[in-house]
């Protein structure tokens, strides 16, 4: 294995036996959530996956090493910790040189989880084209990512606070298949609408996992996006997180926060400004899509 690589135990024995594995990020531990609901989170997760069938393999960057795998002490630390770099692909070698700590986005930990033969990954809401990138050229390596690397993504769509239908055209342009399961409408991530038509809809695991075998027999690289609706239960209306969403962009653009700050801030002004409601409902989600990639990853390795 490259020495840059450190598998746990039970993820190089998962791997060796080809039982299913999921891959999960660390950026929503470091740069996602406030503390200690960030690790209570990271960990429930982790639980979800293992109780529904699955070995969780949550990555991140830990002393000049990919971590495939983190300890429940690795976690808290990512909790904790204030200076983690948020790493994205072209952070990646920085970072291991340096030998600090880095939270994988969803680009960077399907680049690692690539590298080691894992092929689903479940995260919260994929990075996307900006608002205003017209102007800004603000586009998340994450599309880019997606086109290239073998690794299907579970999500709840395209983050909110993006601009979906710009992001829906980019990942055509790119040739990623985007599956919304059990509907017709692509969600936006706190909501089950978004105004836009999913390219694709499939209603079972085993359709969706057929389907990711199908493409990649074929030879055709990249990812496939799969869209998983937030629970009606969990979901706040998308006109409600619409006006705070577009109050959190004013503000960003006020006090002259860019890159790859931007998401951060905007998730957090949302946070504190909806009473945490969407704090809570990020998580219901992120729950929601562990037991989707589990029970697809389930089928997938049959």
């Amino acid at each position: 294995m490259n020495s840059y690589i450190k598998l746990t135990s039970e993820v190089e024995e998962s791997l060796q036996q080809n039982k299913p594995i999921v891959a999960l990020e660390s950026t929503i531990i470091s740069h996602g959530m406030p503390y200690p609901k960030n690790v209570e989170t990271a960990l429930a997760v982790e639980q979800i996956v293992r109780d529904n069938g699955a070995i969780p393999a949550t990555i991140a960057i830990i002393n000049g090493q990919c971590c495939v795998g983190l300890s429940k002490d690795e976690i808290e630390v990512f909790g904790k910790e204030k200076n983690v770099w948020k790493v994205s692909i072209r952070d990646i070698p920085y970072v291991i040189s340096k030998k600090i700590f880095g939270a994988t986005t969803v680009a960077a930990t399907m680049r690692i989880a690539s590298m080691v033969g894992i092929k689903i990954f479940v995260t919260g809401g994929i990075g996307g084209v900006h608002r205003g990138a017209e102007k800004s050229m603000d586009i998340s390596a994450d599309l880019t990512e997606m086109a290239q690397t073998n690794v299907a993504v579970i999500c709840a769509g395209v983050k909110s606070i993006l601009d979906i239908g710009l992001t829906l055209e980019y990942v055509e342009t790119l040739g990623i298949p985007v599956v919304t399961y059990g509907q017709d409408e692509f969600p936006s991530f706190y909501s089950r609408q978004s105004g836009y038509t999913s390219p694709l809809r499939l209603d079972s695991f085993s359709e969706i996992a057929n389907l990711l075998q199908t493409k990649w027999s074929l030879g055709l690289k990249g990812s496939v996006l799969i869209a998983n609706p937030i629970n009606e239960k969990d979901e706040i209306p998308f006109t409600t997180m619409e006006q705070y969403i577009l109050q959190a962009i004013q503000q960003a653009e006020k006090q002259g926060i860019k890159g790859k700050n931007v998401t951060p801030f905007l998730l957090q002004y949302i946070a504190e400004n909806t009473q945490g409601e969407s704090l809570e409902a990020n998580i219901a989600l992120i729950k929601n899509n562990a037991k989707v990639g589990t029970e697809i990853a389930k089928v997938l390795y049959l």
